[in-house]
């Protein structure tokens, strides 16, 4: 409808505007999601909670997980299960990626403790299992760095912090049960079953391992059964010829120490560049 100067009048607008409405209406189409759990957030057909333990697992160790901002945003991770297993009072998430002193004082006071051990195995590190049992009353500090291993040792370089407690090392024979994810090599263990090792070290109760893997081979286990394959360390590929990513010279250098060839490293893998 139109007025005497060649516009559109408002009531056709009007109505134009309420058939709009009334098609935008019927096209939209509410998306129902899979009903979850509210403990474990799982959808209910993949609920973790009966291999979580009946209760959280009571330690006097108090636990820091220092966690990469990017590594919240991945499908699938450990921190979330870890944290239904033990105490709320017990496990702290901080989250950053650089800690410095102003933004951080709490993270700097942590550090300076000494009674804080930070797990990252560099040429000063302990054996956590020849740690001795914190005196009574004054228990240990667990702090771990979550991420892929770059992003942790991006934060362990980046941050003076890191430098100043004591070091320590896990020294196990397992291999990681965290089938779904790539590790860096046959030893790496994700952050759950590496705060599980140093727990029952530090605790000396050997049944956390346990405790604590049990949910995290569910998971495995749920997600095999939907579609997702079973994923080999990068050394493994390496060694056996199946990355088919570019190599870096690092590995080259590593490999030759353990007494294999350039050449049957070159042979086995698609491409080679030089560190970065």
């Amino acid at each position: 409808m139109m007025t005497e100067d060649g516009k559109s009048s408002p009531e056709f607008l009007d109505i134009l505007y309420s058939y709009a409405n009334e098609e935008d209406e019927e096209i939209r189409v509410p998306q129902n999601k899979r009903p979850s759990c509210s403990r474990c957030s799982r959808p209910i057909t993949v609920c973790l909670c009966p291999y979580l333990p009946e209760k959280p697992v009571a330690i006097e160790t108090n636990v820091y997980i220092l966690q990469h901002p990017l590594e919240e945003s991945r499908n699938l991770t450990t921190v979330p299960i870890l944290c239904e297993c033990l105490p709320t009072d017990k496990v702290q998430i901080i989250k950053g990626k650089k800690f410095s002193l102003r933004r951080f004082p709490k993270v700097a006071e942590l550090m300076k403790s000494p009674n804080t051990l930070l797990l990252y195995p560099d040429s000063e590190a302990e054996d956590i299992e020849a740690i001795p049992q914190a005196p009574g009353g004054q228990p240990y500090n667990l702090v771990l760095l979550d991420g892929t291993w770059g992003q942790a040792k991006g934060m362990f370089l980046h941050n003076e912090v890191f430098s100043w407690p004591k070091k320590v090392k896990l020294n196990h024979s397992t291999k990681s049960k965290f089938v779904i994810r790539t590790q860096p090599n046959d030893m790496s263990l994700s952050t759950l079953e590496s705060t599980a090792v140093a727990l029952a070290a530090l605790e000396r109760r050997p049944e956390i391992v346990d405790i604590l893997s049990r949910p995290l081979e569910a998971l495995c286990d749920f997600q095999l059964q939907h579609g997702a394959c079973k994923h080999d360390s990068k050394v493994y590929k390496i060694e056996n010829g199946l990355w088919n990513k570019t190599l870096k010279k690092k590995y080259l250098k590593k490999f030759e120490k353990d007494g294999q060839t350039v050449n049957s490293l070159m042979d086995s893998s698609n491409s080679i560049e030089p560190s970065s």
